[in-house]
């Protein structure tokens, strides 16, 4: 029998952090065969465009706050010594570009108080923008209490909630507990406790249009993808636990480019926030997850390597540059708006 990650001693999970953290900047834990699909998709380019493209602007709404690029920096890292300093410098180009941040896993929150600054810092290095707060779906199943969530909601200020879904990284990490038996009836419960909007959030294995249904049918306000094709994190705790028997399960999931093309679909019935994420490594991989459906865009493993190359400063320019390009991509596909980009994409297979 497993041990409950609920109870794992403090020090075991500060390690378990930091270990992931350090694999995430170092190796190469991307998928190995399977990508994003967004190589398989092109725009059509429209010869006739009157587009002016100084015109065109990307401020939008997410979770009732003003935002200039429709871009989430995503959930990342938390609970250590080293994340109070990766999320101040990252709520700083946050706060900076106006744009949403999210948090890694709060659950050391629950276990231990002494690292909630590296959580607090994003409020305090950005106190206008939306925030999301961060916690497992395996912990919220082992929670008697759904009162220990807004608490974890209260204490970085945030203006949204994330259930990161983990099937594949609980069954093959070390101590890990991949129990979500209930799961669906503990989230329909949390929806109606917590007093932000709850969105459910795939770590790299992707979200089907069948189960995203689910999620949206009890009471889940978006959702995030997180498809396959970026950082594999079964392919991160297989590192960890130098467990070689299961790597043929490195590349499981489902492209990103699929799930958010199928989860878009759900729109004409429920009203929801779609975000691309899962491999979003350059900005036409950001453009044709918006063409495919997707709200928002968000990454995090290249956010990370490009803060700890180049800083601050290397983080704001990796985002602008990559919405300048979006704007030369609307410019040539004749379209003004996020939603105009949507459908002007096609298979590449299709211009044979």
């Amino acid at each position: 029998m497993k041990k409950s990650k609920m109870t794992e001693d403090f020090n075991s999970t500060s390690q378990r952090k930091k270990e992931q953290l350090e694999l995430c900047l170092t190796h190469n834990v991307n998928f190995k065969d399977k990508t994003s699909g967004f190589d398989y998709y092109d725009f059509e380019h429209y010869a006739i465009t009157e587009v002016d493209i100084d015109k065109i602007d990307f401020t939008t709404f997410f979770l009732k706050k003003k935002i200039h690029y429709p871009f989430l920096i995503s959930c990342m890292t938390g609970g250590i010594t080293e994340a109070e300093n990766i999320n101040a410098r990252l709520a700083a180009v946050a706060g900076e570009l106006n744009i949403p941040i999210g948090i890694g896993s709060q659950r050391q929150s629950l276990e231990n108080k002494d690292f909630n600054n590296s959580y607090k810092i994003l409020r305090k290095e950005a106190p206008s923008i939306p925030i999301l707060g961060n916690i497992g779906a395996s912990q919220i199943i082992e929670m008697n209490n759904l009162d220990h969530v807004q608490y974890l909601v209260d204490i970085i200020d945030a203006d949204g909630l994330v259930i990161h879904l983990n099937a594949a990284q609980e069954l093959f990490q070390n101590m890990g507990v991949p129990v979500f038996s209930g799961l669906l009836k503990k989230l329909e419960k949390l929806v109606k406790k917590v007093n932000v909007p709850v969105i459910a959030k795939e770590v790299g294995a992707g979200i089907s249009r069948k189960a995203a249904a689910k999620l949206l049918e009890v009471g889940i306000k978006g959702i995030d993808v997180a498809g396959a094709g970026g950082t594999s994190w079964t392919g991160v705790e297989l590192l960890r636990s130098k467990n070689v028997n299961d790597d043929h399960f490195w590349d499981w999931g489902l492209p990103t480019s699929y799930c958010i093309k199928e989860v878009s679909k759900l729109k004409k019935v429920h009203k929801f926030i779609l975000i691309g994420s899962g491999g979003i490594k350059t900005p036409f991989d950001m453009a044709k997850a918006f063409a495919l459906g997707a709200d928002i865009a968000a990454s995090a493993r290249v956010i990370l390597q490009m803060l700890d190359k180049e800083d601050i400063i290397g983080v704001k320019n990796l985002i602008v540059d990559w919405f300048q390009v979006l704007k030369k991509i609307m410019f040539l596909t004749g379209t003004y708006t996020i939603n105009d980009l949507h459908n002007k994409i096609i298979l590449k297979e299709e211009l044979h």
